[in-house]
């Protein structure tokens, strides 16, 4: 079935440069700066910075022994952990051991005693109100 108006590509075929200025344009992948990711880090570079920025790796050295960024959990979170049985209990206290910091969010009223690598004052201060203690140990 014929098509009613013309495509544009058609009429352009015709023509000597077909739409692309001088003929030297149309030849090859010069024009188009490489091929594929030819150019990264040459004159494609800032398309490479905003699109693709996880392309870009630079090195360094982390350091394994002193993590920037714990595992934290709030006081509401031992509280509620407590009451659903789900730390274990010894003589009349819980006891809860955690490789990370324990932040002052919420209430407890059950005595808990922690084990973290890290609190904050004001966490303290509740689990000791409750009748728990805080043991902070050293990172290896």
């Amino acid at each position: 079935m014929p098509r009613r108006f013309k495509k544009k590509v058609s009429k352009i075929r015709g023509t000597r440069t077909c739409s692309r200025g001088n003929s030297k344009k149309g030849r090859g992948k010069g024009n188009r700066g490489g091929v594929g990711r030819a150019g990264m880090n040459k004159h494609k570079w800032t398309y490479m910075i905003k699109y693709e920025k996880n392309i870009i790796h630079r090195g360094g050295f982390k350091n394994p022994g002193n993590p920037k960024s714990y595992d934290t959990i709030n006081v509401f979170m031992l509280d509620n952990m407590a009451r659903h049985n789900k730390l274990k209990k010894q003589d009349d206290k819980y006891v809860f051991e955690f490789k990370g910091k324990i932040l002052g969010a919420g209430e407890i009223t059950v005595p808990v005693n922690v084990k973290a690598l890290k609190a904050t004052d004001k966490a303290i201060k509740k689990i000791k109100s409750a009748g728990g203690d805080v043991e902070l140990q050293n990172q290896i």
